[in-house]
């Protein structure tokens, strides 16, 4: 059921919208404000909303200007400052807001200097849902040891938010020292330094380095219990989990799956478990508004 911090969060993201756009979004009704999971813009078409059921239009035509004004209200009027993420494809903003943005890519040399020309974008509402890891988390131990974990669902079903709260739990809870590599700024949402969700008081973010790069980073640097990640999707990134596990670090990870059998049809993944890294695997099922969660031990 959604609460009045999920009406909050919705409001707070049409705080980057332009004024029309502002308003047509706070005069959403209460349900579809706890139910909001995304804000679409494209040029020339209605802003939608989505909801569980899918995207809603919300009948007000976007321009090039909104999309303007969207950007510049998102990074205070500073682009430049948000030039690493924009080149991305995306901005983060304050109140725990994700940005995607599409548009016209700028390339030197091989590489993406800049976005411009902005054509879409995309507003993530993420949600905070403290506790629906709890009724498991120790199912995750094996004599008060975390055992390295495997969170799985298809896209959309939940993982990054079921990430975040079993980082803060592991974290306050297990007392368990943390280091996250929010490597497209997605879990803690760090803005100018400050993490922007609650992800614990013995967690360390590396923000917005790649996983393969950060790794060995906070390996050397951070000497953490557990390393969180989110979304294995390249080669790079098996090698420095296989290390990092060799050094007697336990991973906590996502990866776009529904259960064991669809992994082992992916190549990436096939090997990725033939390191016998991961002795859990955490599946979500989503059911309408609901998920369900279920832990099984890899077995193997």
């Amino acid at each position: 059921m959604g609460t009045n911090e999920d009406i909050l969060r919705c409001e707070t993201a049409a705080l980057v919208l332009p004024n029309r756009l502002r308003k047509r979004v706070l005069s959403l009704n209460t349900v579809q404000k706890e139910l909001a999971e995304e804000l679409r813009l494209r040029i020339g078409q209605a802003m939608t909303v989505l909801l569980p059921e899918g995207e809603v239009s919300l009948e007000e035509i976007v321009t090039a200007e909104d999309l303007e004004i969207l950007c510049d209200l998102a990074s205070d009027f500073s682009r430049y400052a948000t030039m690493d993420t924009l080149r991305q494809g995306f901005l983060s903003a304050k109140g725990g807001l994700r940005i995607g943005l599409c548009g016209s890519v700028v390339m030197k040399n091989g590489e993406t200097t800049n976005l411009k020309d902005i054509s879409s974008a995309v507003i993530r509402i993420e949600r905070e849902k403290r506790g629906i890891a709890a009724p498991f988390i120790t199912d995750l131990f094996q004599n008060e040891v975390f055992q390295s974990t495997l969170i799985l669902s298809p896209p959309g079903g939940g993982k990054t938010t079921l990430l975040r709260d079993l980082v803060r739990l592991l974290s306050d809870e297990k007392k368990q020292r943390i280091a996250l590599i929010d490597e497209r700024s997605e879990v803690a949402v760090v803005y100018r330094g400050k993490p922007q969700m609650d992800i614990g008081s013995y967690t360390d973010v590396l923000d917005g380095c790649p996983k393969a790069l950060g790794i060995p980073m906070v390996l050397r640097a951070m000497n953490p219990q557990i390393i969180a990640v989110d979304e294995i999707t390249v080669q790079e990134d098996l090698k420095t989990i296989a290390q990092a596990s060799g050094c007697g670090v336990a991973i906590l990870a996502t990866i776009h799956g529904i259960d064991l059998e669809d992994l082992m049809k992916k190549p990436l993944y096939r090997e990725l478990l033939g390191k016998n890294v991961f002795r859990k695997i955490i599946r979500i099922e989503r059911k309408g508004v609901e998920r369900i969660y279920s832990v099984e031990d890899v077995p193997w």
